[in-house]
């Protein structure tokens, strides 16, 4: 099937026929993507914020923890506790 051409559109300020264009859809950022930024931010991320950010689980965002940030060439992921908060969760280049 092929589409069907776009017709020209009179638009009611001008006289003149245009073309009407689709509209480009931007390209949205994946969630990984997502949890990587929350996690190379200074003050890194908690399971909250990221289970809040992606919409996921607390299983599912310590699982993408071990299986894929841990993983990845290049990258150290560390963890803080206080003793009144919640663990948080840091992206450390090597050299730091």
């Amino acid at each position: 099937m092929s589409k069907k051409p776009l017709r020209p559109v009179k638009t009611p300020a001008t006289s003149e026929a245009t073309v009407a264009t689709p509209r480009r859809r931007q390209r949205q950022r994946s969630k990984k993507q997502i949890a990587l930024a929350l996690l190379e931010r200074s003050k890194g991320a908690s399971i909250a914020e990221m289970q809040k950010a992606m919409g996921w689980q607390a299983h599912s965002v310590r699982g993408f923890l071990a299986a894929t940030v841990k993983k990845m060439p290049g990258v150290v992921l560390t963890s803080e506790k206080a003793l009144d908060r919640p663990r948080r969760y840091y992206i450390q280049a090597p050299g730091e």
